[in-house]
C-alpha cells in the first residue's frame, strides 16, 4: 500500500522546478571567466597606479632641489652688495678666484649671512657658485653645482670657505648679466665694471643618460634683477669728474 506522503515527495524530487536552482557547469566556467577578466582589470589598474606614484615621488625628489637651488640663487642675488666698500667685494661673472676658488662661475658679496651669537660674522658674505667635479663620477658625467660661502671678510690669512652641494649631474651652469642694453657672458667690477648689473639670467642644463635624447631636455632658467644703489651712480659720476 502506497502511503500519500511517500508519493508527494517523490514527484517534488523530480520535478523540474528542483532542478532550477542549480548551476550548470558552463554557467560556473562563464562566472570564474568573468570574475577573472575583472579581477585582471583591477589589478592592472592598481599597478599602474603604483608605477604613476612611483613616477610622481621621483620627479617631486628631483624637482626639491631645483627649487632650493633658484630660491637661493635669487635671495643671495637680490641682497647682492654694491662693490666699493670695506666689506663688498668685486661682483665677478665668468673667471672667479678667491684665496681658496678658482674656476669658472659667479662671484659676489650679499647680505645673506646669519647673525648668530656664537659667531663673530656680520650679515655680509662672500658666495661664489660654481660647477666642481663630483667625488662619485655618475654614469651621465655631470658635475656638481656647489655654492661656496665666505663669513670672515677681514680675515688675514686665508679665509675658509664652507662649501654646499645644492644640485648633481648639472651638465652646464650660465651666467648672463644685463648692462641695460644687452646681456653679456661676463661682468667683472675689477676690469672696469664699476656697478652691479641690472639683472641676472641663470640657465641649467641638466645632464641625461647616454641612452636618453639630450635634445627633449630643455635648460632651466630664471632672471633675477638687481637693485642698484643709487649712490653707486653718483660715486662713479663724481669720481669721474674729479678725475677729469
Amino acid at each position: 500500500m502506497n502511503l500519500p506522503g511517500a508519493k508527494s515527495n517523490v514527484r517534488n524530487a523530480a520535478s523540474p522546478a528542483g532542478l532550477e536552482r542549480a548551476f550548470t557547469l558552463v554557467e560556473v566556467m562563464l562566472a570564474l571567466g568573468v570574475s577573472a577578466i575583472v579581477l585582471a582589470a583591477i589589478g592592472g589598474i592598481f599597478f599602474s597606479a603604483m608605477r604613476l606614484r612611483e613616477r610622481t615621488n621621483a620627479m617631486l625628489d628631483e624637482a626639491v632641489p631645483l627649487q632650493q637651488t633658484f630660491t637661493l640663487l635669487r635671495r643671495d642675488l637680490q641682497g647682492a652688495v654694491q662693490p666699493g666698500g670695506v666689506l663688498a667685494g668685486d661682483f665677478r661673472d665668468g673667471e672667479v678666484q678667491t684665496a681658496t676658488i678658482q674656476g669658472i662661475g659667479l662671484q659676489f658679496c650679499t647680505t645673506t649671512g646669519v647673525i648668530k651669537d656664537s659667531a663673530p660674522w656680520g650679515d655680509i658674505q662672500q658666495v661664489v657658485y660654481q660647477l666642481k667635479e663630483p667625488v662619485e663620477r655618475s654614469e651621465t658625467g655631470g658635475r656638481d653645482l656647489v655654492r661656496s660661502v665666505t663669513r670672515n671678510l677681514l680675515a688675514t690669512m686665508t679665509a675658509d670657505s664652507t662649501d654646499q652641494v645644492l644640485l648633481a649631474n648639472v651638465k652646464t651652469l650660465e651666467f648672463d648679466c644685463y648692462d641695460g642694453s644687452t646681456w653679456r657672458d661676463n661682468w667683472d667690477t675689477t676690469l672696469g665694471d664699476t656697478n652691479l648689473p641690472s639683472a641676472v639670467r641663470v640657465r641649467i642644463q641638466m645632464a641625461t643618460p647616454t641612452t636618453a635624447d639630450s635634445a627633449s631636455v630643455q635648460p632651466l632658467e630664471m632672471v633675477i634683477p638687481l637693485t642698484i644703489q643709487p649712490w653707486a651712480t653718483t660715486n662713479q659720476t663724481s669720481t669721474a669728474t674729479g678725475g677729469g
